[in-house]
Order: C-alpha cells, then sequence, then structure tokens
C-alpha cells in the first residue's frame, strides 16, 4: 500500500477517531480522574485519594442499590432470553398471518423508552389502572405495583419483559439458519419436538442466546429511564436502580468525584460479570468454525 493509500485511509477513518477520543477516551480518562478527587462542579477537583471509594464501601444506598439491580437483572436478563426465544420458536412456524404476527411482537421495542415508561405507569396504576381493572372483575384486589416496596420490582421486570420481541430478530435469523437436514435425521431416529429443541435447535443458536443473554445484562445493570420517570427510586429506595443513584449524586448532590466512583465500580462490575459468563458458557457455545 501506497504512502498515498495510506493518507487516504486515515482520512476516512479521522471522523471516527475525532469521535472516538471526544467522546469516549476523554471522557473515560477524566472520570477515572475525578473518582480520586472531590468535585462539587461549582469548584476545581481537589485530590482525594482512595477516599471516594472507601465511602462506598460505608454507603449504605450505594449496597441497596447494587442489591436492587442485581435482583431486577436475575429476573429481567434470563426471562427476556427465553420469551424472546420462545416467540421466535413460535414464529419460525408456518402459520397464517406470520407477517403479521412477527411485526406485532417487535413493535413493543420501537416504543420510546419514555413512551413505555407513562404506558407502564398508567398499566400498573393501582386506583385506575388496567391490570388491577381487570383483577377487580374477578373479585381480586391487585397490589399497588410502583407504589409498593414488594411489588415494584415484579413490576419492573414484566415492563422489562413486553419488549423481549426485540430480541426475537436476531433468535429468528438464527433459527432459520438451522439445518433442516438436521430435523430431517433427527425426526427419521424418532426425536420428538422437545428433543430437536434441546439437541438441535438451542445448540445451533447458542452464539446468539450468549450475544443477548451478555448484552442484555450489561443494559439491566443500565436501567435508569424507566426508575427515573416512572417511581424515582421509591418508594422508600425500593427501585433505586444503580445509574439512578449515579445520576443522583452527580447531578441533583453535584458530587461528580463520587458519581465517577460509582461509575468505575459498575465498570469493573460489568467487566467481572461478563468475563465470567463467557468463561461459563465457553464450553456450552457451539460455532460451526472453530468447534466449542
Amino acid at each position: 500500500m501506497s504512502r498515498r493509500e495510506v493518507g487516504i485511509a486515515y482520512l476516512c477513518i479521522l471522523p471516527w477517531l475525532i469521535g472516538f477520543v471526544v467522546f469516549t477516551a476523554y471522557p473515560l480518562i477524566i472520570s477515572g480522574y475525578y473518582s480520586f478527587t472531590h468535585y462539587p462542579i461549582l469548584g476545581g477537583p481537589t485530590w482525594a485519594g482512595l477516599d471516594n471509594y472507601r465511602d462506598l464501601l460505608e454507603d449504605e444506598l450505594f449496597w441497596k442499590s447494587l442489591r436492587v439491580t442485581a435482583v431486577y437483572s436475575a429476573f429481567a436478563v434470563p426471562g427476556s432470553v427465553v420469551i424472546g426465544y420462545a416467540i421466535a420458536m413460535l414464529l419460525n412456524q408456518r402459520v397464517r398471518w406470520l407477517r403479521v404476527w412477527r411485526t406485532a411482537y417487535f413493535l413493543p421495542s420501537l416504543v420510546p423508552a419514555i413512551a413505555g415508561a407513562f404506558l407502564w405507569s398508567w398499566i400498573f396504576n393501582g386506583q385506575y389502572g388496567l391490570v388491577n381493572g381487570v383483577l377487580r372483575q374477578f373479585g381480586v384486589e391487585g397490589p399497588q405495583w410502583f407504589a409498593s416496596e414488594e411489588w415494584v420490582l415484579p413490576a419492573f421486570v414484566i415492563m422489562t419483559l413486553w419488549g423481549a420481541g426485540g430480541g426475537m430478530i436476531l433468535y429468528l435469523a438464527a433459527l432459520q439458519q438451522v439445518p433442516s437436514t438436521l430435523y430431517d435425521a433427527a425426526e427419521i431416529d424418532g426425536a420428538n419436538a422437545w428433543h430437536r429443541l434441546i439437541h438441535i435447535s438451542i445448540p445451533m443458536t447458542s452464539p446468539v442466546i450468549l450475544f443477548q443473554f451478555v448484552t442484555g445484562l450489561i443494559a439491566s445493570f443500565q436501567i435508569f429511564t424507566a426508575g427515573y420517570i416512572v417511581t424515582n427510586g421509591g418508594p422508600n429506595n425500593a427501585s433505586l436502580f444503580y445509574v439512578l443513584y449515579l445520576y443522583r449524586n452527580g447531578w441533583q448532590d453535584f458530587q461528580m468525584g463520587y458519581a465517577s466512583a460509582l461509575a468505575w465500580v459498575l465498570v469493573l462490575i460489568m467487566m467481572v460479570l461478563t468475563l465470567v459468563t463467557l468463561l461459563v458458557a465457553r464450553r456450552a457455545v457451539y460455532y460451526e468454525y472453530g468447534g466449542r
């Protein structure tokens, strides 16, 4: 490759490089520095060493926000994977109005997060919401959902599962790549639908399942919009998600150094969880080229 071609190549990627440095690399580096300072925004940052990280260990709201987010993720992520995969399996069959069904299941994922939050705040409203209204028709008085410490997290999990059809597209694409000869051979050997699912469909689509699980896990720890709009962390911090607590410290209490420390702890948590997930799934995921 000539110098001129190299120059043109660098010129082509220059906009991306500028965007990466300005919007990704610089914020990462500067937030890492701020995490070791006391920085009230209105004044300059002052070096604090490990004070912010030591304060985290004694901060009850830090542990509570971490626990709330972990519980939410433990149900929302596997639930989204299972429901999304089940929908894809159903829509991979030859049924009437297939395109209509696929569009209908995918539509919820197109609803903006803010609009979805307002919609579900009405559906789960304890006084005039749709869910409790239906339950009353059967003589059952429903819970207060978002206003209840016990039910607020299940309500958020159900709200998240509503958009599980978004992942359905990837599962469906993966299922349609599975060679039909495998199913034909299994049927000749007497395998029923359950055996074909366990021994053919899931192994052959396992890379997509792993991808959806990891990205869903990362997204679940970053949940913010729904918690901020619907409950703002209440009642009694029962829905205080981690990023919401980070936001409070950074943009409401103006403790930017402490918020930066929270952000870096989240980065470390996500790195560890992702690494553990990949290591655990290494022997269970099938790759067509290169084996497991």
